[in-house]
């Protein structure tokens, strides 16, 4: 994708989503930190759900520990892998207590020496809550990188620099949060909803869905049984 196509890819999802934030909730850094720990494999919704009465009382690493890895993991039970992310929580919330003076670091690799928080992680965090141009990969923003050809990449590394290295300084605060959720609610992992999509036309994806109940959805469907008719009869024959 040339720089002028990337330029108002970006443009346009700015425009679409005027004030791109986190859908996570939270109280402060250190709340922040655990809430994006525990989104690993889990929606936001469902830590919202966990965290909501959690972080009014427990917001600080100190806080945490005396609540305790029992009462933790029974509160965040309803979130996927909450054995893990509990036992994790705890650990990090001793280092910052014990070593960082309670206070989450503003630098990726101290981040990423905590336990339970990796680079997607750290890169979130130092994002959201210290103003870092980081592009923190997760599925949405692979998909939509890979999708649209705005940063190809392998792997979510691959990405991220890839990232890095187009995303003009007007958009690069905010790329994280405009590309998520564009791939949250348009650019869908099943069916990308291209009929509604403001930068269907720079996309390279193909072919574009349909919107549902047009012409071209009809067409589409009946090019499918065509199809799928010509590999059954294929199948017979062999």
């Amino acid at each position: 994708m040339k720089s002028a196509q990337v330029a108002e890819l970006y443009r346009r999802l700015a425009d679409r989503i005027p004030n791109p934030e986190t859908e996570l909730d939270y109280a402060n850094d250190y709340t922040l930190l655990v809430a994006v720990v525990l989104s690993a494999q889990a929606t936001d919704a469902s830590v919202n759900i966990a965290t909501r009465e959690l972080f009014k009382t427990v917001n600080t690493p100190q806080a945490m520990l005396e609540l305790g890895e029992d009462r933790l993991r029974e509160t965040i039970k309803t979130i996927g892998l909450f054995n893990t992310k509990a036992r994790n929580v705890i650990l990090l919330s001793q280092v910052l207590a014990e070593q960082l003076g309670g206070q989450v670091p503003a630098d990726r690799d101290l981040l990423m020496a905590l336990p339970g928080v990796g680079r997607k992680t750290a890169n979130v965090v130092m994002n959201t809550a210290f103003g870092a141009e980081t592009f923190a990969v997760d599925t949405h923003i692979f998909r939509v990188s890979n999708r649209t050809g705005l940063a190809p990449g392998k792997n979510p590394l691959e990405v991220e620099l890839g990232l890095d290295r187009v995303t003009p300084p007007p958009y690069r605060r905010d790329a994280h949060h405009l590309l998520i959720l564009h791939g949250r609610y348009v650019c869908k992992a099943r069916t990308p909803e291209c009929w509604r999509c403001v930068i269907a036309d720079l996309c390279r994806y193909k072919p574009k869905t349909p919107a549902p109940g047009s012409e071209e959805e009809a067409r589409a469907i009946a090019a499918r049984k065509r199809e799928q008719k010509a590999k059954a009869v294929k199948g017979k024959s062999l």
